[in-house]
């Protein structure tokens, strides 16, 4: 398995702070998969970074390979809702983990 650093960047710099119903209801759909991935150990860790410059999601996760690391990413139900958030994803050279 190869590791990979994922960063979810929200529709606004000023989400989640004015996040709307519908947003609510689709983070938490994006909470439920990321907790599945977590338990096929397919994610290490997840979580928002409140950066004052802005708030996002990161995500350090295993995955086969390139292809199966950018399906994981692209599954992800806000980024499958098309209404502005993005991906970053980047393969890590190396990453030492925790047994």
């Amino acid at each position: 398995m190869k590791t990979y650093f994922f960063k979810l960047i929200p529709p606004r710099r000023t989400f989640p702070g004015d996040m709307t119903p519908a947003e609510a209801k689709l983070m938490q759909e994006h909470a439920a998969y990321w907790r599945a991935q977590l338990a096929k150990d397919l994610a290490i860790v997840l979580g928002p970074v409140m950066d004052p410059a802005g708030a996002y999601g990161i995500g350090v996760i295993r995955a086969t390979d390139d292809a199966h690391a950018r399906e994981l990413a692209e599954a992800d139900p806000v980024v499958r809702a098309g209404v502005g958030f993005r991906i970053e994803l980047h393969p890590m050279a190396s990453a030492l983990v925790r047994a």
